[in-house]
């Protein structure tokens, strides 16, 4: 950075000559002559002392902009200087370190085989760098990274040794925090999931004879009523409530928290009483809780096992409490459930389901998308059609929906579905207008984990340009559960842009659902599909005809469309006639069909979307 200081420079060995050689010269001339020679020369000089001296002081001044601390010790190691940094660092100021030893400022952590290597490492490469614990003034010992570098003089034998170093003391406080985060459960102060894993591991290490693990996962019924009840933070500190509760009563035993209003326990005990270990919890965890001023009862699902009975690995034991638990939630609320092997083989059948439905996605041809086509009551004629996803596996056949899409859902899997039927739908819809087909939208399902991911749009907008299809020709379909799924948060901007777009939006299952006249108001709907349920037994059921001809009229008032699904007789069709539905989907016109029967029937047909 800096040229180095010399004064093997011409002026000065000229100046010096001239001053030799004054005394010997005859004329005053010449004499003159030989001393502006001395005189430029000493100048020279003299800018070359200056330079050298403006040097130090920058280099000085940097020192003092460094944030790190450094130090300068002679070969004795002994403190020759130190910048602000290091007074700001440890407390102690020039004057108070000036002589010592360097290792007066440790923290004693080290042992002598530590100073050892770092001397020998010294020695050998001339550079040391590592962490360090030393003290400041005050007595608090602090983490230091120091870099040491040995500088040696001409001779090539070290004379000094410059050293840098950083208070890392705050990013070790960080690594901590990040340690007690990654084991901790942020709300409760209980242990994670993964710290439960650990714990649960170790006690099974440590298990003597005549020892077992007692075991149970709990789940709080209806937890999110309570937080549209009382609101999330009230909800929040009832489930830290819930977890002190629980760490008491199994105290010296572990309580963890797995996410949501799931908690598990484990204890360590010599009796053989589960089942009345699982009912005394479940009633100490049933008395009510207060919680400002109001007295709330919770309902509890638990699944339970034993270790080593049921198992003696930690992830197996996970799997097998999961196992009752979801048992347990199948066959109805607020009761326990022990783990049993028939469980478990349900639970790899499914896991089974769950592989060959991944590898089907990522292998492609197993699924496929058939087509159901919706049709105005007037005249029948096609004004529509739904995508429906179908699983046909290479050995199992034709599998259902209602089996693998709530695995699917379970499982994490729903975007990628729904990802995959955006882009067949899309990509069909571009095949049919190129081919002559009759230009009729086609409606595709969105589910709640589509919009909560929050990447819907950019999906939609992707396929759509990519295949040059108007968004027109894409209606979308949501059921009244995912329109008030709060997980999406408030989505009537993000429906109102899509519509905007191009897209129609219809509420699939009308009526089963969550109804109610508010959101219809207030969300930027296009179409009612009225559920099958409401339509099966028309015209002869007094109680379901109400209801439809209700939908019906409320639907013209808010000039929405009704789309009648699961119409399979003339009697129906005529008793919706009657009374003003415009459109229907169901086995009476059509069932849902492949590609190729559709393609079959409509190729080259010429009929205007209505």
């Amino acid at each position: 950075m800096w040229p180095s200081f010399s004064l093997n420079r011409p002026l000065a060995w000229m100046g010096l000559a001239a001053l030799m050689a004054m005394a010997w010269l005859p004329f005053a001339s010449l004499r003159m002559a030989a001393l502006a020679i001395v005189i430029v020369g000493m100048v020279d000089c003299w800018r070359q002392v200056r330079r050298e001296h403006r040097r130090r002081q920058l280099s000085e001044e940097a020192l003092k902009l460094s944030e790190d601390g450094v130090v300068i010790t002679d070969d004795h190691n002994r403190i020759v200087a130190v910048n602000p940094a290091f007074t700001q660092i440890t407390g102690y100021t020039h004057d108070e370190v000036r002589g010592l030893d360097s290792s007066a400022l440790s923290a004693g952590r080290h042992d002598k085989a530590f100073y050892d290597r770092y001397w020998q490492t010294l020695h050998a490469t001339g550079r040391w760098e590592g962490e360090i614990w030393n003290q400041r003034k005050h007595g608090d010992q602090f983490p230091e990274w120091l870099r040491v570098q040995s500088c040696p003089d001409k001779r090539g034998r070290v004379s000094h040794y410059v050293g840098l170093f950083t208070d890392i003391s705050r990013h070790k406080a960080r690594e901590q925090d990040l340690r007690r985060i990654g084991f901790e459960d942020p709300l409760t102060g209980l242990p994670n999931r993964r710290r439960l894993h650990d714990m649960l591991t170790s006690r099974l290490q440590r298990l003597r004879a005549g020892e077992g693990l007692d075991l149970a996962l709990i789940d709080i019924d209806g937890f999110k009523a309570v937080n549209d009840g009382l609101g999330v933070d009230n909800g929040d500190r009832l489930l830290a409530r819930f977890g002190q509760r629980l760490a008491a009563f199994v105290a010296g035993g572990v309580v963890g928290r797995l996410g949501g209003d799931e908690f598990m326990v484990i204890r360590t005990t010599t009796f053989d009483d589960h089942e009345k270990w699982v009912t005394s919890l479940r009633e100490h965890m049933s008395e009510p809780f207060e919680l400002n001023g109001n007295s709330l009862r919770l309902g509890l699902t638990i699944g339970s096992c034993r270790a080593p009975e049921d198992g003696s690995d930690s992830g197996i034991l996970f799997q097998r409490l999961e196992s009752a638990l979801y048992s347990a939630k199948r066959h109805g609320r607020n009761h326990d459930r022990r783990f049993r092997p028939s469980l478990e083989v349900e639970g790899d059948r499914q896991l089974a389901l769950v592989n060959e439905l991944r590898r089907a996605l990522a292998q492609g041809g197993q699924l496929e998308l058939f087509y159901q086509t919706q049709h105005r009551l007037a005249d029948g004629a096609l004004v529509g059609m739904e995508a429906l996803l179908r699983w046909r596996h290479p050995e199992q056949g034709m599998i259902s929906p209602a089996d693998f899409i709530p695995l699917a859902e379970r499982h994490g899997l729903m975007t990628a579905l729904g990802n995959w039927v955006i882009e067949r739908a899309v990509a069909q819809q571009a095949s049919w207008r190129a081919s002559g087909m009759p230009r009729v939208p086609i409606w595709v399902n969105i589910s709640a984990l589509q919009l909560i991911q929050g990447d819907l749009e950019s999906r939609l907008a992707a396929a759509l340009a990519q295949h040059k299809v108007p968004a027109t020709m894409l209606g979308l379909e949501l059921t009244e559960s995912v329109l008030l799924d709060e997980r999406a948060g408030d989505i009537s901007p993000r429906l109102e842009a899509l519509r905007n777009q191009g897209h129609q939006i219809a509420i699939d299952d009308f009526g089963t659902g969550y109804s109610s006249m508010a959101y219809l108001k207030r969300l930027p709907v296009d179409k009612l599909k009225l559920d099958r349920a409401f339509i099966q037994a028309l015209p002869d059921d007094r109680a379901d005809a109400a209801i439809v001809v209700a939908v019906l009229a409320m639907a013209r008032g808010l000039h929405l469309e009704v789309v009648a699904e699961g119409v399979e007789t003339q009697a129906q069709c005529d008793f919706l006639i009657e009374h003003g539905c415009p459109l229907t989907q169901g086995f009476l016109f059509a069932r849902p069909e492949p590609v190729a029967s559709i393609e079959a029937r409509y190729l080259n047909a010429s009929q205007p979307i209505n």
